[in-house]
């Protein structure tokens, strides 16, 4: 199926104004769709349920960071039609995009939706920063409660600000050394 046929489908399961989704090429030929931030909960309502796509299985949920460019960032949904009986028809794959910006990080939850977007909100929450408005437990899930920041985005100061540790080197005279290279030498011969 190809994109311009699932935004159509989108496009006749929810009408409106046709701006809210937008085709887009994609190198590994994968469909891939980009759906406004605002008619996310409803579009993926629409996949899951729609009974010309049925996309019942989230596989995946990333964020792409690309500061300095605004939208900064954006949400990356791999998702699934199993192509078995009562999930559609064929199996297929579809990539669908959402932009959200910088200086209003914020995207609404799909995880009512899919119950795998649980754990992948909070991991992107977590790493990118993005909040998920009505997310039912938005808390850190990789790094520790009192980490500060957020490591994926670009603009994470990555500098070390530990002091330099040095050791002191091992301390042997040249004859106490020359003496435990003749003893490892002579148990070596032994066994």
């Amino acid at each position: 199926m190809q994109a311009t046929a699932i935004i159509d489908a989108l496009t006749r399961a929810l009408p409106g104004d046709a701006a809210r989704f937008e085709a887009s090429e994609s190198r590994d030929g994968m469909p891939t769709i980009f759906v406004a931030r605002e008619h996310l909960v409803a579009a993926s309502r629409t996949l899951r349920d729609d009974p010309s796509l049925r996309f019942a299985f989230l596989a995946d949920i990333t964020a792409v960071d690309y500061h300095p460019r605004d939208p900064r960032f954006e949400l990356i949904y791999t998702l699934v039609c199993i192509g078995v009986s009562g999930f559609g028809d064929t199996p297929k794959r579809l990539r669908m995009k959402v932009r959200i910006p910088g200086n209003d990080a914020v995207a609404p939850t799909v995880s009512e939706i899919w119950a795998a977007a649980n754990w992948a909100e909070r991991e992107i929450f977590d790493l990118f920063g993005l909040q998920f408005s009505g997310h039912p437990d938005l808390r850190r899930i990789l790094m520790p409660d009192d980490w500060e920041g957020f490591p994926l985005r670009k603009d994470y100061p990555v500098q070390i600000k530990d002091p330099v540790k040095t050791y002191e080197p091992l301390q042997l005279s040249e004859e106490q050394f020359v003496a435990n290279v003749q003893a490892a030498r002579s148990r070596a011969k032994q066994e």
